[in-house]
């Protein structure tokens, strides 16, 4: 009987666990936080979120308690008696000497994260992106040499339909055809737009790059996991702006180098 119990209890734990836990990085109902990070930019950006945020409550509860204090204090009936200060020299050097070392504080690892951000590793792949109303094009720019006309791997990215999801689809997420991009590997992503101004943009990547008609704009990935990242157009498009999501399914190297072998055959 207690056997039968403890199984029955590992079962249930087993459940609840497998249901709750997902290896789909997309937002969550009511999320108010970051998703988690995928790349070093993200958890950088995170890292400096936090560092900025303990400032910003230091800052408001000074702020608070000393408009409480003016509240209190000038009111005529605590004191009806008119104090004549006027200057404090000491005052103003603190209330400026103090705001300049805080936002020197911020400035540095910003600076460092900014750098980071815009850096370009010597990549291994180079994805092409472009943005159309409404759906997303990618080019495998690296293996357009390697099929008789030219074309590489490319191919247009469409979202499903709600009615045509299968169980377990996120809505307005899911895609026909995912990016596929391996994990520990320096990435170069290249986008642009063919008509009008879009942004592609993955939360869990720490990524959003504007997509310009007659520009191109560049970004690096290093994607630290394995997983499904989801992602959408971040720049108002037209009327189906909300409906051309990103989808990138990030595998191990042997798995993208499968998943290369079985494209350049199609192709």
């Amino acid at each position: 009987m207690q056997n039968s119990i403890i199984k029955n209890t590992l079962l249930l734990s087993l459940f609840i666990f497998s249901t709750s836990f997902t290896l789909n990085d997309a937002s969550e109902p009511w999320q108010f936080g970051f998703q988690d990070p995928a790349t070093p930019i993200m958890e950088g950006i995170i890292n400096f979120h936090n560092h900025i945020m303990f400032f910003l409550v230091v800052i408001g509860i000074m702020v608070m308690w000393l408009m409480g204090r003016c509240i209190v204090l000038y009111d005529e009936n605590v004191n009806p008696e008119v104090d004549n200060f006027t200057h404090s020299t000491v005052l103003e050097i603190v209330w400026t000497v103090v705001p300049a070392l805080i936002l020197m504080v911020i400035a540095v690892p910003s600076f460092a994260l900014l750098y980071s951000m815009d850096e370009m590793i010597d990549p291994a792949i180079t994805l092409k992106v472009v943005g159309h109303q409404w759906y997303w094009s990618y080019e495998y720019s690296d293996y357009n040499h390697t099929t008789e006309e030219n074309e590489g791997i490319n191919f247009d990215s469409y979202m499903i339909a709600e009615d045509d999801l299968t169980t377990g689809g996120f809505r307005l997420l899911e895609v026909d055809h995912r990016v596929v991009l391996p994990v520990e590997t320096h990435i170069r992503v290249l986008v642009t737009a063919a008509d009008v101004l879009h942004s592609w943009a993955i939360p869990s990547f720490g990524v959003k790059v504007d997509a310009c008609p007659g520009r191109l704009n560049q970004t690096s990935l290093f994607i630290k996991r394995e997983g499904t990242f989801y992602g959408q157009c971040s720049e108002i498009c037209g009327v189906n702006h909300g409906f051309m999501p990103i989808a990138i399914d990030a595998v191990s190297l042997e798995d993208y180098a499968t998943y290369l072998e079985a494209k350049l055959e199609d192709a």
